[in-house]
C-alpha cells in the first residue's frame, strides 16, 4: 500500500495473502475458513503493533498524508461554515482556515492549520506552516467571535511556523507573540485540539485555550524531533531517540498536564476509519463546550491564565 508506514509492513504483507486468496475463492475452491483465519491474525498483529508503538512511530502516524486534516473535520462535524480570508495588512494565508460554523445548531468560530493532499495543494498551504499574515488572520477571526460572543474552536496540525527570510521581515516571531497576548484575554471559551503535529511557536500560535486535548496518535513539542537530534547530536538520523527524550506523545502531555484530554483514535490512526474518528472528535468537541458554558468572561480568563502559569512544574 502506497501509504504505508514501514512498521505496518507486517500488517501489508498479511492483507496482500488475503486479497489473494479472496481472489481465487470460488464455487470450486472455498478458502472461508483460510481468511477467516487471516483475517483474525490481522486483527491480532495490528493490535499488537499499535498498542505498543515508540514515540517515533507516533510522530509518523501523526503525519500520515491520508490523515484528516482541519478542513475535513470541519465538513464532517460542522455546518454552514463561511471561511474568513486576509489579515487586512498583507495576505491570505492558506496555511490557516477558519471563519464561521454550526456544531449541532450551535454557532461556533473553528480555525486551524491546513495541508495539502498533493505537491499543488501543498504548496499552496505551505505544507501547513503558516506565515505571519496567517496567524494574524487568525486573531482576527478570534476577536470576530469575541465581538460575537462565540466559542472558538482551534485545530493545531503544523510542523512549525514558516520559517523563511520573507516570514521573518512581516514579524513572524512579534505575531506568534501578539497571538499568544490576546488569546490569554479572550473572553470566550477557546477549545485547542492536536489532530496531527502540534510543532513550536507555530502549534502555540492558535493554542491558549481554555480546554486543550490531543488525539491518541497526535504529537505536541517544543521542536520537531530531526530538528532536536540536529541541534543536539548533530545528526538527523537520531530522530527516534530525540522523539524519545522529548516527551511529546500524548500520554506523556497528558501525565505532564499541558493537555486536558486524548481524545481515542480507531486502531492503526485516525485514517484507518475517518467515521469513527469525526465521531469521537465531536463528541469531544460538544462536552468541552457544555464543561465551558456555565463560566462568566471573568473566570474563563482567569481559567485560561492559570492553566498555563501551572505548565512546566518538574519538582517541588
Amino acid at each position: 500500500k502506497p501509504n504505508a508506514l514501514a512498521f505496518e509492513q507486517p500488517i501489508v504483507e498479511l492483507e496482500e495473502k488475503l486479497e489473494q486468496l479472496r481472489s481465487m475463492t470460488s464455487k470450486e475452491t472455498d478458502f472461508s475458513e483460510e481468511i477467516k483465519k487471516l483475517t483474525k491474525k490481522i486483527e491480532t498483529t495490528r493490535k499488537k503493533i499499535f498498542n505498543d508503538l515508540t514515540p517515533w512511530e507516533r510522530v509518523q502516524v501523526a503525519r500520515h498524508p491520508s490523515r484528516p486534516y482541519t478542513k475535513d473535520y470541519i465538513d464532517l462535524i460542522m455546518t454552514d461554515f463561511i471561511e474568513i480570508h486576509g489579515d487586512r495588512y498583507f495576505s491570505d494565508d492558506k496555511a490557516i482556515i477558519g471563519g464561521f460554523a454550526r456544531l449541532e445548531g450551535e454557532k461556533v468560530v473553528v480555525l486551524g492549520h491546513q495541508k495539502g493532499r498533493d505537491i499543488k495543494e501543498n504548496l499552496l498551504r505551505n505544507f501547513g506552516s503558516a506565515h505571519p499574515e496567517g496567524y494574524r488572520k487568525a486573531i482576527r477571526i478570534m476577536k470576530m467571535a469575541e465581538k460575537f460572543s462565540l466559542p472558538i474552536i482551534a485545530f493545531i496540525d503544523t510542523p512549525g511556523a514558516y520559517p523563511g527570510v520573507g516570514a521573518e521581515e512581516r514579524g513572524q516571531a512579534e505575531a506568534i507573540a501578539v497571538n499568544l497576548r490576546e488569546m490569554a484575554h479572550l473572553t470566550v471559551p477557546v477549545i485547542v485540539v492536536v489532530i496531527g503535529e502540534g510543532g513550536s511557536g507555530g502549534a502555540l500560535g492558535i493554542g491558549i485555550g481554555n480546554k486543550i486535548a490531543i488525539l491518541e496518535n497526535a504529537y505536541y513539542s517544543v521542536i520537531s524531533p530531526e530538528g532536536c537530534a540536529a541541534i543536539l547530536w548533530k545528526d538527523n538520523t537520531k530522530a527516534a531517540d530525540a522523539a524519545k527524550s522529548l516527551r511529546l506523545t500524548a500520554q506523556d502531555l497528558l501525565e505532564m498536564k499541558i493537555v486536558d484530554d486524548v481524545i481515542k483514535e480507531p486502531l492503526g490512526g485516525a485514517h484507518r476509519d475517518i467515521e469513527k474518528t469525526t465521531k469521537n472528535m465531536k463528541a469531544r468537541l460538544m462536552k468541552y463546550l457544555e464543561d465551558l458554558k456555565p463560566l462568566s468572561k471573568k473566570e474563563l480568563v482567569e481559567q485560561r491564565y492559570t492553566k498555563f502559569r501551572a505548565m512546566g512544574v518538574f519538582a517541588e
